[in-house]
């Protein structure tokens, strides 16, 4: 009799490193290319994308840069009050996730017409894709349990530290916090934000525990 099987989960081994790296891995890529369809489309980016395309726009630097620079002051944040939050995860997505974008981007610039993301039935045709990319993407690097992004990590360091509110509140005054910065520099909010900022958390806790039970059980 297969014990392992009949163990609670709490007591069950760990997945090996390299199944998680590579759930990470592929998570990490899917979400930069659903990352890259939103921007292609505009019609609006998630809260954190906002502000790194605002500060794009302002330094003319790629957006894979400006989402380093940006992550960067939150990374100090949690490398102050809350080490156990980072991980190859936190690599993967604050280092290439903005570059992984900026390549398909690219890959779009030189292979399909130049006038293919102007018109109005392609773009809401790719609004799905881009945002199951971003979302299943999110997802499955979470669930590695490998770390997360600054981003997200300051708001559950900061929900810790306060007694009210509560982090759902923490949560949405962030990301309206990086709305509002990114709308100062020009990004537009748009459908896309909207639906990210009512329906992320809860697609995204729903398909993790999807994929945990799927791939680590």
């Amino acid at each position: 009799m297969n014990t392992e099987k009949t163990k609670p989960r709490c007591f069950q081994r760990p997945a090996p490193f390299r199944r998680r790296l590579a759930v990470m891995t592929v998570g990490v890529l899917v979400q930069g290319f659903g990352l890259s369809l939103l921007r292609s489309i505009d019609l609006g980016l998630d809260p954190c994308s906002c502000l790194t395309q605002g500060v794009s726009q302002l330094t003319h630097l790629s957006f894979g840069t400006c989402q380093v620079l940006c992550h960067l002051v939150t990374f100090l944040v949690v490398l102050r009050y809350d080490l156990s939050r980072l991980g190859w995860g936190t690599v993967g997505n604050m280092v290439f996730l903005g570059y992984i974008s900026d390549f398909f981007t690219w890959l779009y610039r030189v292979t399909l017409p130049a006038d293919f993301f102007m018109s109005t039935a392609t773009r809401y045709i790719l609004l799905l894709p881009g945002l199951a990319g971003l979302l299943f993407g999110a997802a499955a690097y979470m669930c590695s349990g490998l770390g997360s992004s600054p981003y997200d990590a300051v708001p559950f360091i900061i929900a810790q530290r306060v007694r009210r509110p509560s982090f759902r509140t923490v949560r949405m005054l962030w990301d309206i916090a990086f709305m509002a910065v990114g709308l100062l520099l020009s990004v537009m909010p748009g459908i896309v934000t909207v639906a990210v900022a009512f329906f992320c958390g809860p697609i995204v806790a729903w398909v993790q525990r999807k994929l945990e039970s799927t791939l680590f059980s």
